[in-house]
């Protein structure tokens, strides 16, 4: 990989494995040090994220149950059940309504005090999964948020590819800030219903060994549409299957179709 500062870096098959290897194993353990409680739910969509931590949990022991959360023909509630059929694991679902979804949303709005879209859109597909959660007996609720900021997941990292590596830091680093304001909304929009939401890959030890990791490990270019490459080879590395390892992003609110109805209740508003 070159930046414009023309640093190249180039890696022997025992170094890969090594790293490899270190990202495995500060995954499990961001698992075990954030999440004690033996019977937990994932927020599930199928994607390697959400999957990569639903392996780890099923290889932890955890007695783990998949929840996701969409409007009934989404991308989500289709793809995520046949990666859970592989995957051998428990799913239920949290299935949206339009009219209710209209009014939860100016709930969630007045809970959070957010005008944030993006972030009303997750705090509002939070409230369904904590929901369901509770109605199942489940007090905590994992997510895999982290993944897209620290392993250069979203789109805007291919855009400043060529601003060199110190501006993909800066805006890690600002994605990450976003993100921990995320999660305090989310908090309280699965308090409601007494449910815990975790992130285990965002915890400030695991956030710290992910920034050790070679940028060029995450992202090749900016005309790479797939991203988080050693992220996906340990997914693959570790059973997840291949039809979800190698999916390409596609955010919670559109593959759940909560920004197509979020965007349809702001026009009707």
């Amino acid at each position: 990989m070159v930046f414009r500062q023309n640093t190249v870096r180039i890696y022997s098959a025992a170094q890969m494995y090594i790293q490899l290897q270190e990202l495995k194993n500060a995954l499990y353990a961001a698992v075990l040090e954030n999440v004690p409680e033996k019977r937990v739910a994932v927020a599930f969509s199928g994607g390697v994220d959400s999957s990569l931590l639903a392996k780890i949990c099923l290889d932890l022991g955890k007695d783990l149950t998949l929840i996701t959360v969409g409007f009934p023909d989404s991308h989500d509630m289709i793809f995520s059940k046949r990666i859970a059929s592989q995957m051998g694991l428990v799913q239920i679902f949290a299935e949206l309504i339009q009219p209710a979804f209209e009014q939860d949303l100016k709930h969630i709005h007045d809970l959070i005090g957010c005008d944030n879209t993006s972030h009303m859109e997750n705090c509002v597909a939070y409230h369904y999964v904590a929901k369901t959660a509770r109605q199942h007996g489940i007090d905590v609720v994992l997510s895999a948020n982290g993944c897209d900021e620290l392993f250069c997941g979203y789109n805007g990292y291919r855009l400043v590819y060529h601003a060199g590596e110190s501006s993909i830091l800066e805006l890690m680093d600002s994605k990450i800030s976003n993100e921990l304001v995320l999660v305090s909304e989310i908090a309280k929009a699965a308090g409601e219903f007494g449910v815990a939401v975790r992130q285990p890959f965002l915890s400030k030890r695991f956030i710290d060994f992910a920034k050790t990791i070679p940028v060029d490990q995450k992202i090749k270019g900016p005309d790479d549409m797939m991203r988080k490459h050693v992220l996906r080879q340990v997914a693959r590395a570790i059973g997840v299957p291949e039809e979800s390892a190698m999916k390409p992003k596609k955010a919670l609110q559109y593959g759940s179709q909560i920004h197509k109805y979020f965007v349809k209740a702001q026009k009707s508003a």
